[in-house]
C-alpha cells in the first residue's frame, strides 16, 4: 500500500466519523420547559388599594431616588462599588462565567506539541539484532491533536448547563445588591426616626425644664407640695434619660450603615436630620410580573435549566466516546538529519471507548441528577410563594399603617390639647401636678408613636421595593 493510500484511507476514516456524528448530534436527556408556578391572577391585599398613577414614581434602577434623600442617594451609590458582599457575589458570577467558555472549548480538538531528546543505551546482552549497540540520542518533535465529537450531546448540555449557572449567578448578584441596599435604606430610616424621636426628646425636655421651674415657684410661693416640684424633676429626669439611651441605638445604625456602604465605622459619620417625608406610592403590578422582576425567582428557575442540563450530562455517560485523534512531527537520531522529510511521521484515526461495566454507577449518577432538578423545582416553586407573601405582606402593611396614622394623628391632636388644657388647670390650682405628669406623658408617647408609625411606613415602602425586585431587569449571559 502506498502511502497516498494511506493517506486517503485515513482521510475517509475522518469523514465517516463526521458523518457519523453529523447523523446522531443530538443531546440525549430532556429538554428544558419552565414548570408552572402557584401564581394568582391578582394580589389579594391590593383590592382598594390605588396603586401610583401617574406612573413617574415606578421603581427603575435607583429607586431610592424616590424618597428625596440626597445623603441616601450617596449612601447607596455606595454599595455597588464598596459592599463586600457585593464584591464577592460579583466575583462568583464572573467565575460562573469562566466556567462557560471552560465548557464551550470542548467543543474544539486540544493540541498539543512536545519536542525531547533522549540519549540511551541499550543491553548488551540482548540477542535482538536490531538494538542498536552503545549510546543512541533519540530526537522527537511532534504536534499532538485529539478532538473528541460531540456525538450524544454532552458537550452541549454542559454548556448549557454552565449557561444556566451563570444566568442564576447574575440574579444571586443582584439580589445581594438589592439586599444591601435594603438594608441601608431601612437602617438610614431607623437612624432619623433616633434623630426625630431625639430631638422631641430634647424639646420635651426644654418644655419639662419651664414647668419645673413654675412647679418651684409654686412651691416656694406656698400654693403648690413639695410632692410637685418632686414629680416635676422625676418626669424631666426620666425624659433625659431616655434621650441619652438612644445614642447607643443610633451609634449601632451608623455603624451598620458604614458597613453596608463598604466603609470601617470610623470612616463615617452621619449628622443628625429629621425623618424624610411619607414614602412614595408604589405600582404593584401583576403577580406573574414577578417571575420577571425578582432576581432570586430569576435565579431559581435558572438553577432548574442547569439541574435539567446535568441530566443530559448523565445521560451520555451510557454511551460510547468518539475521538479523533492525530499526530505529524519528526524523529530521528541525527541533529542533521532531524527536520528532514524521511524523519517526518504521522498518524490519524478515530477511536471509541465504551464503559461496560461500572456496577450501577452511571445509574446512581442519572438518579442523583433527576432527583437535584426535582429539588430545584420544589425550591423554585418555594421561592415563588414566598415572594408572594412578601408582596402582600407589605401591601398590608402600607395599606393598615396608613390607615393606623391617620387615627394616630388625631389622637396626637388630642394629646396636645388635653396637655395644654391641663397645664392652665394646674396654673390655676384646679388640677394637681399629677394630672400634668400624666398629660404630659401622654403627650410624649403619642409624639414618639406617631414617628414611629411614620419610619415603619417607610420601611415598609423599601421592603415593598425588594418584593417587586427593586430596579432589577433580567439579562443573559453570554
Amino acid at each position: 500500500m502506498t502511502r497516498a493510500d494511506v493517506i486517503l484511507r485515513a482521510a475517509k476514516d475522518v469523514l465517516f466519523a463526521s458523518f457519523v456524528a453529523l447523523l446522531a448530534g443530538c443531546s440525549v436527556g430532556p429538554d428544558y420547559v419552565r414548570p408552572d408556578a402557584p401564581v394568582p391572577q391578582a394580589f389579594k391585599e391590593t383590592q382598594g388599594w390605588k396603586p401610583a398613577e401617574p406612573r413617574d414614581a415606578e421603581v427603575r434602577g435607583s429607586w431610592w431616588e424616590t424618597f428625596g434623600d440626597p445623603l441616601l442617594n450617596q449612601l447607596e451609590e455606595q454599595v455597588s462599588v464598596s459592599n463586600q458582599n457585593v464584591a464577592a457575589a460579583e466575583a462568583r458570577f464572573r467565575q460562573a462565567m469562566a466556567l462557560i467558555g471552560a465548557a464551550r472549548a470542548q467543543h474544539f480538538p486540544t493540541i498539543t506539541g512536545d519536542v525531547s531528546a533522549t540519549r540511551s543505551r541499550s543491553s548488551s546482552g540482548s540477542n535482538s539484532a536490531v538494538i542498536s549497540r552503545g549510546v543512541v540520542t533519540s530526537r522527537n518533535a511532534a504536534i499532538n491533536a485529539d478532538w473528541e465529537l460531540d456525538v450524544w450531546g454532552r458537550v452541549r448540555r454542559t454548556v448549557e448547563s454552565n449557561v444556566a449557572g451563570a444566568q442564576a449567578s447574575a440574579g444571586d448578584l443582584e439580589s445581594a445588591r438589592l439586599s444591601a441596599q435594603v438594608q441601608l435604606a431601612q437602617s438610614y430610616f431607623q437612624l432619623r426616626q433616633l434623630d426625630t424621636e431625639r430631638r422631641l426628646l430634647d424639646d420635651t425636655v426644654q418644655a419639662l425644664g419651664v414647668s419645673l421651674e413654675l412647679t418651684r415657684n409654686r412651691y416656694s410661693a406656698g400654693v403648690a407640695a413639695k410632692v410637685d416640684v418632686v414629680q416635676a424633676q422625676t418626669l424631666l429626669k426620666t425624659t433625659q434619660a431616655q434621650a441619652i439611651d438612644l445614642g447607643v441605638q443610633r451609634a449601632q445604625l451608623e455603624h451598620a450603615i458604614a458597613l453596608l456602604a463598604g466603609k470601617a465605622p470610623a470612616e463615617l459619620a452621619i449628622p443628625p436630620g429629621a425623618l424624610g417625608a411619607l414614602p412614595p406610592p408604589a405600582p404593584v403590578g401583576l403577580p406573574s410580573a414577578l417571575l420577571e422582576r425578582r432576581p432570586d425567582i430569576a435565579a431559581a428557575e435558572r438553577r432548574m435549566a442547569q439541574a435539567n442540563a446535568q441530566i443530559g450530562v448523565a445521560k451520555a455517560a451510557y454511551f460510547p466516546q468518539l475521538t479523533l485523534s492525530g499526530t505529524i512531527g519528526y524523529q530521528a537520531t541525527s541533529l542533521a538529519n532531524w527536520f528532514t522529510a524521511p524523519s517526518r511521521f504521522w498518524s490519524v484515526g478515530p477511536a471509541v471507548a465504551a464503559t461496560l461495566f461500572d456496577a450501577g454507577l452511571r445509574k446512581s449518577q442519572t438518579e442523583q441528577a433527576i432527583a437535584n432538578y426535582d429539588a430545584t423545582v420544589a425550591t423554585y416553586r418555594q421561592t415563588v410563594l414566598t415572594a408572594l407573601q412578601d408582596v402582600e405582606d407589605n401591601v398590608a402593611a402600607l395599606r393598615i399603617l396608613e390607615e393606623e396614622a391617620v387615627v394616630q394623628r388625631e389622637a396626637l391632636e388630642a394629646a396636645r390639647q388635653t396637655l395644654e388644657l391641663t397645664l392652665n388647670q394646674y396654673k390655676g390650682g384646679v388640677v394637681s401636678y399629677l394630672n400634668v405628669v400624666t398629660a404630659q406623658t401622654t403627650a410624649l408617647q403619642n409624639e414618639r408613636t406617631a414617628v414611629d408609625l411614620q419610619s415603619r411606613r417607610l420601611q415598609a415602602s423599601v421592603l415593598l421595593v425588594r418584593a417587586l425586585g427593586g430596579g432589577w431587569s433580567p439579562r443573559a449571559a453570554r
